[in-house]
């Protein structure tokens, strides 16, 4: 019997994805780890990285990208703000490529394509200085898989664009807030929805035509408000016989295998 190639993604919690691809190299994108409480594996836990892509300067976002980068040596994609906080904390430059949306690169034998992201970025440097850049969401061509990262997006309509250009056929959509460390950032009053509501994650995960949904940017999932609205309105959509992706929802530390084709495999059945 001859074995199909396979790819994998393990969620780490918020929008931490580790992407494994058939020949064994691995992608860390926005690789927050070593203060999620979530994390399945630590910065320092891997045998290999083999690229990291950043989609901007957030904490849980950013996360442990210098570490790993000083670890293991791999390459770093990701914007210009995330280029200069590296170099600040001792990254050379040669192992950094910027960008920014549309430019397209290969890096570590795989495409990236960085997309326009509605959100923001910005990070102070070790004397204090603060800079800003453009975050961006991004397509990582790995396999039969075109995995589009939302990069913390709000929704807007040209996603519709994205889908038709770029045609992403998995993708995570950020739908909620992890609970467990919103008091990282203390400010007054409440945070009501995260970047996307859950109705409005349902619309991006249309207007996207992804073919599978991995919503995201929690920790934990069991009991979450907005993944259960947003499983509320996903559901609503497919009654209504509106096309929509298959949604797999992932506990942190949870795989997710595909075939060649960019079709799931495992787990058989999704939500």
């Amino acid at each position: 019997m001859t074995l199909q190639p396979t790819t994998r993604i393990r969620f780490h919690g918020v929008a931490a994805y580790e992407i494994l691809s058939g020949d064994g190299k691995r992608i860390l994108c926005d690789p927050f780890l070593d203060q999620n409480p979530g994390a399945a594996t630590k910065s320092d836990g891997f045998d290999r990285v083999d690229l990291v892509i950043v989609s901007h300067a957030a904490s849980d976002h950013l996360g442990d990208t210098d570490r790993i980068a000083s670890r293991y040596g791999c390459p770093v994609v990701c914007g210009g703000e995330v280029k200069a906080w590296l170099m600040d904390r001792g990254i050379p430059a040669n192992q950094i490529r910027a960008t920014t949306w549309g430019i397209r690169v290969k890096v570590a034998g795989f495409e990236i394509q960085p997309v326009e992201c509605h959100h923001w970025s910005q990070i102070r440097l070790k004397d204090d200085s603060f800079i800003s850049g453009v975050p961006m969401a991004f397509i990582v061509h790995v396999d039969g898989l075109r995995f589009y990262h939302y990069g913390d997006t709000a929704i807007f309509s040209d996603l519709k664009l994205q889908a038709e250009l770029y045609r992403p056929n998995v993708g995570c959509i950020g739908i909620a807030n992890p609970q467990e460390i919103l008091h990282l950032n203390p400010m007054p009053g409440e945070m009501l929805t995260g970047e996307m509501s859950p109705y409005e994650g349902v619309l991006a995960t249309q207007w996207l035509g992804l073919e599978t949904v991995l919503p995201c940017h929690y920790i934990t999932l069991d009991g979450d408000p907005d993944v259960a609205e947003y499983m509320k309105h996903h559901r609503a959509a497919a009654t209504r016989g509106e096309p929509i992706a298959d949604p797999y929802l992932l506990r942190a530390g949870d795989w997710i295998t595909f075939d060649d084709a960019g079709k799931v495999t495992h787990p058989a059945k999704a939500v």
